[in-house]
């Protein structure tokens, strides 16, 4: 069905469709890669989401490592982390 409808474009009179459809051909064998995988970038792209909202919400780390580091807490799903010291009972009993 893709060949006939990009043989159809091709000899379309609209030259966005013509477009398409030379890139569709250029493209062919990640085309019919992406219809047979169906793998997306979804999933990179909502981690991108979260790291930006993150740098807006910090209007910019002082340096890349700091930026690293926050992408790493905030999107990289790590494990055993050690506890805030925030949420220590004694150090409320303190700030009181």
């Amino acid at each position: 069905m893709l060949t006939s409808w990009v043989s159809w474009a091709r000899r379309c009179r609209l030259e966005p469709m013509k477009k398409v459809a030379q890139t569709i051909k250029d493209h062919w064998n990640g085309v019919l890669n992406a219809f047979d995988s169906r793998l997306t970038n979804g999933r990179v792209e909502a981690v991108n989401g979260q790291i930006q909202a993150a740098k807006a919400k910090a209007r910019g780390y002082g340096t890349t490592k700091h930026l690293i580091t926050m992408a790493y807490l905030i999107a990289g799903k790590l494990t055993n982390l050690p506890a805030s010291p925030f949420d220590n009972p004694a150090c409320a009993k303190l700030s009181v």
